[in-house]
């Protein structure tokens, strides 16, 4: 059979308060259409397929009808596990509706392993879901011991204890998978994750993965990588979307696994077009450059975050200007550059005081200048100081 592995789409997530939604819903035509194309068997969704617990209802319907176009009235099933970001109740509220259709939601760890039959192959395909597993969730403490080191033995316990009790139930000539949300360690997570535990005591052991899965399909982590195991097939298919700037230059993807029963599986990753690149764009050569490149098309379909070279302060009318000519401008940074050979630090006691501001100005914000308006106000500042003490002598 052939399988399609996803995970955090993170649908309803903005970048600073701009709509990532045009791009979510391009992914999600892109998604359709590799099952189409790619002659998909059954798709594995490991968790948060929104960015919070309340989405918002456009992220919801963006949602419901991607699983109807890809479902296909249960020809093509689709197993989606909740994630940290996900509402473990909500999320699975639609369940006894969509299951006629071939969906499966699971919204809170079960030791129910789930079985979807594969019309083309008349096969059957098991997984040992496990949704995004806290203590909250789980509704149990694991470690009474308030050490970091404890918890994380003690969660790492549970988790293998878990697979093993579920992937004990796996039946013989039947293709095994292992489906979860979580953190294993020595994986590369990157800012946009934004998670309420990454590393630290919720972290899991390669080794805690289980052996009697073909292939372990995961979530949580925004980079699609391998996580390496002796014996069994573990990835994150990571994020479609770029959701930080930590993830600039990353190639996103999802991944296809050919697997038939008790052999091994056989993985591709297929690339994905949509949505917008994050680049970091550094100007060195200040404001002339930024409008020269946006002129000539650089970085026109992105969303950027700049870091512009300039003696002095950026004016609003500036900051105006360039986000008028840019609407993927995301941040505007300054990078003051100091004249060379100019030492900021000097002796106090040989400076007069409106020198004395200005070295401590460009010491504050790495090198600008006050403009005269701002020195003419802190020396009114100081001469009322002054007046006040030789009143009060």
């Amino acid at each position: 059979m052939r399988l399609l592995h996803t995970a955090d789409w993170h649908l309803g997530r903005s970048l600073e308060g701009r709509s990532r939604l045009e791009e979510q819903q391009a992914f999600l035509d892109e998604l359709v259409e590799i099952v189409r194309s790619e002659k998909i068997d059954a798709v594995l969704m490991a968790g948060d397929v929104f960015d919070t617990v309340n989405p918002p209802a456009a992220a919801e319907q963006m949602f419901f009808d991607a699983l109807a176009r890809i479902s296909r009235k249960g020809t093509c099933p689709f197993v989606a596990i909740a994630g940290n970001h996900d509402h473990p109740d909500r999320l699975a509220a639609s369940f006894p509706l969509s299951k006629e259709l071939g969906i499966t939601l699971v919204g809170l760890p079960t030791l129910e392993l789930q079985r979807v039959p594969i019309s083309r192959t008349a096969e059957m395909l098991e997984i040992a879901a496990l949704p995004y597993p806290s203590e909250s969730r789980l509704k149990m403490l694991l470690s009474e011991s308030a050490e970091e080191l404890d918890v994380r033995n003690q969660y790492d316990d549970w988790v293998d204890s878990y697979f093993k009790r579920i992937t004990s139930k796996f039946q013989p000539g039947n293709v095994h998978m292992a489906m979860s949300h979580i953190y294993v360690a020595g994986s590369k997570e990157t800012d946009s994750e934004r998670p309420v535990h990454i590393g630290g005591a919720y972290t899991v052991a390669a080794e805690s993965l289980p052996e009697a899965a073909q292939y372990v399909a995961l979530g949580h982590l925004h980079r699609p990588q391998i996580i390496k195991r002796a014996k069994t097939e573990a990835r994150y298919s990571g994020s479609p979307l770029s959701y930080s700037f930590s993830e600039s230059g990353q190639t996103k993807s999802v991944t296809i696994i050919d697997v038939e029963p008790a052999q091994p599986a056989k993985v591709e990753e297929i690339h994905l077009n949509c949505g917008k690149p994050l680049v970091a764009w550094e100007a060195r050569n200040g404001l002339t450059e930024v409008f020269q490149g946006i002129e000539e098309g650089l970085h026109h379909n992105c969303w950027v975050d700049l870091s512009v070279h300039v003696q002095d302060a950026l004016s609003m009318e500036e900051i105006q200007r360039l986000r008028k000519a840019h609407d993927g401008l995301v941040h505007i940074k300054p990078v003051y550059t100091e004249t060379i050979g100019e030492q900021i630090s000097v002796s106090a006691q040989k400076l007069p005081v409106d020198e004395l501001f200005s070295t401590f100005y460009k010491r504050q914000t790495g090198g600008a200048v006050p403009d005269e308006e701002l020195l003419s106000l802190f020396l009114d500042l100081v001469g009322d100081e002054d007046t006040e003490g030789e009143e009060a002598g």
